[in-house]
């Protein structure tokens, strides 16, 4: 993998623990469970760290944070606002690029439901307050800061929410969250809003005409569109309103598990047929499947190659939604709050305590692209499911500013 520029800086170090803010004891950014490594050859082990070397590798949902030690404190570590980035984890992670999704569904400053407005402005100032403290992690606002960063032994780092539910009926806030760096956002995240319905309610009215405004003031202003939260019909509805490709940024498929969680192979057909990709997710208890309900790193993988089978490898990547620390504790912590019996579905399984193999950042990506070396994946396709889709997509969504225009398409249009 290429070394990044790490010089050892924890988070929030400009200021005095204790004088500054309340301090927490934080999990360990490795080794909080026992390491997962798929072995290689020597050959092998010397084309995965090429390919690292020659591709920008992306994760399109994370959350990069350390998580308390001591869970019980969670409510308490929350309401202060202060999550803390796990550079030295990060680091080792392979990554050139994350979309960092916060810790937005629990931001719990003024509220115990979150997605505040004033919630998330604190918790997206607070991490960019921190970045602009070191230089490893840079502000990934366009495709071009995404290579630099590559270039520079960096790691780009795209603030993205999982809803747009702190937007309200204000349109205008959506612009106002383009020009702090926010450069991907869901529809809905658990509960319905004014855009349309989240995966927890039972009846979904797919988009409101709200939802629809919303959607196309995102595509006027650069903003990639997540729909791995969002209801069936909701799902639909955007891909059809948006005349830019989507992501669905973290999910499965419900063909290989039934769960509202995981998406049904019309919706990722349509993602697909619209330029979009699906992102696979690692979050645990939810890419089980049928042959595998023991979550794991293979049966993670089988909703990939399902995916990948389903509308071609052009159309897939991997979103692992993973952090550092007790993952599965934290969704013991939030059950409520974070749809953790819809994300599980209704077939028994067995629960882990961790997913092993794609547990934490600093795994996930290294063990994926060694399972893809191992089931003898070409580099070509690998390059594109480690990053290359998602930059194809971005070059389409995103605002460029050299073309002053938004992605490529429009650019070839013009002339």
């Amino acid at each position: 993998m290429q070394k990044k520029d790490f010089k050892g800086y924890r988070a929030y170090q400009y200021l005095e623990p204790g004088v500054d803010f309340k301090e927490f004891k934080l999990s360990k950014e490795t080794g909080l469970f026992p390491a997962y490594t798929i072995p290689l050859t020597t050959a092998q082990e010397e084309r995965a760290r090429r390919l690292f070397e020659e591709n920008v590798v992306i994760s399109l949902h994370d959350h990069m944070f350390v998580a308390p030690e001591n869970l019980s404190e969670f409510f308490e570590f929350r309401r202060w606002g202060r999550d803390s980035m796990g550079y030295e984890g990060l680091s080792q992670s392979g990554l050139d690029c994350v979309f960092d999704n916060l810790m937005n569904g629990t931001a719990m400053i003024t509220s115990r439901a979150g997605w505040k407005w004033d919630d998330i402005l604190f918790d997206l100032g607070m991490r960019l307050c921190d970045i602009a403290h070191q230089d490893m992690v840079v502000l990934g606002l366009t495709t071009e800061d995404i290579r630099q960063a590559k270039k520079n032994r960096k790691i780009a780092f795209v603030p993205s929410l999982e809803a747009s539910t702190m937007i309200e009926n204000e349109l205008d806030r959506l612009d106002i969250l383009y020009g702090f760096g926010v450069r991907c956002m869901g529809i809905a995240y658990s509960e319905g809003n004014s855009l349309g319905y989240g995966l927890k309610e039972k009846n979904d009215g797919g988009l409101t005409e709200f939802g629809r405004q919303a959607v196309r003031r995102m595509n006027k202003l650069g903003i990639a569109i997540d729909i791995s939260h969002s209801g069936d019909k909701t799902s639909l509805d955007t891909i059809e309103t948006s005349d830019k490709p989507i992501f669905i940024t973290h999910a499965g498929a419900r063909s290989l598990w039934e769960s509202n969680r995981l998406k049904p192979d019309h919706i990722i057909q349509a993602c697909a047929e619209r330029g979009g990709v699906i992102g696979i997710e690692a979050a645990p208890h939810t890419t089980m499947t049928k042959n595998q309900p023991r979550h794991n790193l293979d049966s993670f993988m089988e909703h990939f190659e399902y995916c990948a089978n389903l509308v071609g490898i052009d159309h897939v990547a991997f979103g692992p939604d993973v952090l550092f620390g007790d993952h599965v504790g934290i969704h013991r912590v939030f059950a409520s709050a974070l749809s953790i019996s819809a994300a599980h579905g209704k077939k028994n399984f067995e629960e882990v305590d961790y997913v092993a193999g794609i547990e934490n950042p600093t795994e996930a990506f290294p063990n994926i692209v060694r399972w893809l070396i191992t089931r003898g994946y070409s580099d070509e396709d690998i390059a594109k499911v480690i990053g290359g889709n998602i930059m194809r997509v971005l070059e389409e969504v995103w605002y460029d500013p050299k073309s002053m225009s938004i992605g490529k398409k429009d650019e070839k249009a013009r002339a």
